[in-house]
């Protein structure tokens, strides 16, 4: 699976930014996921999805303001993200891996999104 991120932008906290990972290759068996890096800090989860189902997961940090989705017919996944804060400041990147598997094998470049206060 080959993955192409794009969206990130700079806004105001409290604004809104949508990401989007458009895959190639076959998806249908793989879980695709958004993970962020802030500097100086590990790389963390934000949030999965399976192209299969949809089912959907997300870390607490971001559970009730973050939307990720995916559009079967364009082979894209989206992240919603709304109600910015500035410590959500990060480079992000979509990942997949097989659903069978714990690890994310194929990644994206990263998009950057800035939170002002």
């Amino acid at each position: 699976v080959q993955l192409q991120a794009s969206g990130g932008g700079s806004v105001q906290a409290g604004g809104s930014l949508r990401l989007s990972c458009a895959a190639s290759g076959r998806t249908s068996g793989h879980h695709t996921g958004w993970f962020r890096q802030a500097p100086g800090k590990e790389r963390e989860f934000v949030a999965s999805i399976t192209w299969n189902i949809g089912r959907t997961y997300y870390s607490d940090s971001v559970k009730g303001r973050f939307t990720i989705s995916r559009d079967n017919t364009k082979n894209t996944v989206y992240l919603q993200m709304n109600s910015l804060k500035p410590e959500d400041t990060a480079v992000y990147y979509c990942a997949a891996r097989p659903l069978a598997s714990s690890q994310y094998d194929s990644w994206g470049q990263g998009t950057l999104v800035t939170v002002s206060s």
